[in-house]
């Protein structure tokens, strides 16, 4: 075996940070000096810096690194550096002696202007996650602080929120070549919904309140009203998912009551679909755009496997949430314009497959590029029609437009929460039954009001 000094290169001709991944036939893999060849791939174990896809091992390196290999044998090399780079797979054999190999990375696509965001992973050090972030393509990754129960050797069970004491909420908690951290919190009830907090410029207490040992004297609404208050940005995450019983929660009053300023999506497997949802908010008027984020917990699941992209034209990511000009992406880039009554949705790195809808009908599907012109009141979105995910928040058109089927939709799950309460909710406090009764009354009234 020889210590090979192993580099990638970008179209500068400098290293650059890659998930990367040699191997052997017959299975051996070859992990960095100073790497384990085997780690541990549960929920908030030794997450970060490294990936495990099926049998395969990956490990983020900064570009250059050195790996014990063996000589006279085919070598792959593989790397990874998000979508915006064609992906390296190449086969070497090293001769006599050789102790060195060098590869370089060449573009997809162009992404010059856009910003590429995740906006939810846990249990990942700061430093950690910078590194991942840039080997995946990344320019901000918010890593929220969740309870979490550990087992300890003394037999007890504590709770402890990891990342908490890095909390960074308006700034990088770290920053390096373009890409930064922000640590922020993950705020929980395990009937009413979840919420990530971002760009608090303090943490929103308590994380959590519910559950069997637990009173349910607190509320998504005023987690939502406090974020604000500091100046944060809400995000529904895993919404509509049944949970007790209900599938909306005090999440779905927040959002038609105009707290919740994005909805998240991810490639976790889900119990309900989520887009024929957010579908009916939007077509009962609810303006709410989406977020793309990995939700990553564990090595099984890289930085970015979902993403938001973002082009802030002189702002910032966060302007493009709160503006409602976002895509969340498992890779492909949509751009949708507008001018008058005229629509274009354009996908790159081409070719994408790309649909055009109009109130949740595609009104024109192609390669590349489509356009049509859509003078119905409502909302107008592109999203792939095959391959990889990607969708854009809804550009609103015409005047504004409520379909009864989808408010009648949404108002049996905000009945839903009104039994929750009277039945199932465990107060201490009556008036915090009643507050919560209070919002699905407003949430109800501002959803039968007319459009």
């Amino acid at each position: 075996m020889l210590n090979v000094h192993l580099r990638i290169s970008d179209d500068t001709g400098k290293p650059t940070p890659v998930r990367l991944r040699v191997s052997a036939e017959g299975g051996a893999q070859f992990p960095p000096l100073g790497r384990a060849a085997e780690f541990a791939g549960g929920r908030a174990e030794d997450v970060g810096g490294h990936l495990r896809v099926g049998r395969e091992r990956w490990w983020h390196t900064d570009g250059a690194c050195e790996i014990p290999l063996p000589a006279g044998v085919p070598i792959r090399v593989q790397a990874i550096k998000g979508p915006a780079w064609e992906p390296l797979n190449e086969t070497v054999t090293l001769g006599a002696g050789q102790i060195s190999l060098r590869f370089a990375l060449r573009r997809a696509c162009n992404t010059e202007g856009w910003v590429s965001v995740d906006t939810r992973a846990h249990f990942v050090p700061p430093h950690a996650a910078l590194l991942e972030a840039r080997a995946e393509g990344l320019d901000v990754v918010n890593v929220l602080a969740v309870p979490l129960n550990v087992l300890a050797l003394d037999a007890n069970t504590y709770t402890t929120v990891p990342n908490l004491l890095a909390f960074s909420g308006q700034v990088p908690a770290v920053e390096t070549g373009g890409a930064q951290v922000v640590v922020n919190t993950f705020n929980v009830h395990p009937v009413l919904g979840k919420l990530a907090l971002l760009n608090s410029h303090r943490p929103v207490f308590p994380l959590a309140f519910g559950g069997p040992e637990d009173t349910d004297d607190w509320g998504l609404c005023d987690w939502c009203d406090q974020c604000h208050r500091k100046k944060g940005v809400v995000v529904w995450c895993d919404a509509f998912e049944p949970a007790g019983g209900i599938a909306g929660g005090e999440a779905l009053v927040a959002a038609v009551l105009g707290k919740i300023d994005a909805i998240e999506v991810t490639d976790a497997p889900r119990k309900a679909p989520l887009l024929p949802w957010v579908y009916r908010l939007w077509n009962a008027g609810v303006r709410v755009p989406l977020v793309g984020a990995s939700a990553k917990d564990s090595n099984r699941t890289p930085l970015g496997a979902m993403r938001t992209w973002v082009k802030p034209d002189g702002g910032t990511w966060l302007d493009c949430v709160r503006t409602g000009c976002t895509v969340a992406s498992a890779g492909p880039l949509l751009a949708l314009t507008r001018d008058g009554d005229s629509f274009r949705a354009r996908g790159f790195p081409e070719p994408v497959e790309v649909e055009l809808l109009s109130n949740g009908q595609v009104v024109a599907s192609g390669a590349g590029a489509v356009e049509a012109e859509v003078s119905a009141a409502g909302w107008v979105a592109a999203r792939t029609a095959r391959g990889p995910f990607a969708h854009t928040s809804p550009s609103w058109a015409g005047g504004p437009a409520r379909d009864p089927r989808a408010v009648e939709a949404l108002l049996r799950l905000i009945q839903q929460t009104v039994e929750w309460a009277r039945e199932h909710g465990h107060y201490a406090n009556p008036k915090r039954r009643a507050a919560l009764l209070e919002r699905c009354a407003e949430a109800r009234a501002k959803l039968e009001a007319p459009a």
